[in-house]
């Protein structure tokens, strides 16, 4: 409740001063798991989507976002919380795992995932190889999966930035996209390593369509901050 107030709040005021261009809405299913996978360029990536989403969409935040100590710290975990971030901690293959596991739960709970294929933000503004974790997801939930193009929202919360600068940005959701239809015959499952990679390409896809990027053709290799 306090979720859907608060989401309404901000919402009303946030399009009425930025007036971002939404496309799509129309795409995310009303109900039942889904999962949006955006490109990501900024900080701001994951407030603008669940801004303009027509549901809450939970995501992926460090666990230091939840632990840091202070005023600052408890503005930090209420902010997080409210916004339905999940708390993982990154390292190594094992951690990784678990934050797909963490994603699974939230996915299997009816509730929309959002998440980024990339892994972490594109600072030369192309967009990068997808990882195979989406099409892991998609595959082991059976979830549609809802591309998401953003545009411009550098300009609005540059690198360093602190506060948001009055850039209309652009948010596209695509058509859902059906994983099983995607990975290969036979190989629609999440145990196997084509059908997962197909996905992960074809997600990306309709990404580029949707945002306009210059695709990389290389995995983002540069150490996640977000």
């Amino acid at each position: 409740m306090f979720y859907a107030v608060l989401k309404v709040l901000v919402t009303r005021v946030s399009l009425l001063i930025y007036r971002p261009i939404v496309e799509g809405r129309e795409n995310i299913p009303a109900h039942g798991p889904v999962i949006l996978a955006s490109n990501h360029l900024s900080f701001a990536d994951s407030l603008i989507i669940p801004l303009v989403a027509p549901r809450q969409v939970s995501f992926i935040a460090k666990a230091e976002y939840f632990e840091t100590p202070g005023l600052k710290g408890a503005l930090m975990k209420a902010f997080f919380t409210v916004i339905g971030a999940v708390p993982v901690r990154r390292g190594d293959h094992r951690a990784a795992q678990e934050a797909l596991d963490s994603a699974l739960a939230v996915i299997e709970s009816g509730v929309a995932f959002g998440i980024y294929p990339e892994g972490t933000r594109s600072l030369d503004g192309r967009l990068y190889r997808g990882k195979v974790g989406v099409g892991w997801l998609a595959l082991k939930s059976g979830a549609p999966i809802v591309p998401v193009g953003l545009i411009d929202t550098p300009k609005l919360l540059p690198l360093g930035a602190k506060i948001p600068r009055l850039v209309r940005v652009t948010i596209r959701f695509g058509a859902p996209i059906d994983a099983t239809k995607v990975a290969f015959p036979g190989e629609a499952v999440a145990g196997n390593a084509r059908a997962r990679r197909a996905v992960a390409d074809a997600v990306v896809t309709e990404i580029q369509k949707l945002s306009g990027q210059d695709y990389a053709g290389v995995y983002n290799e540069r150490p996640a901050e977000d």
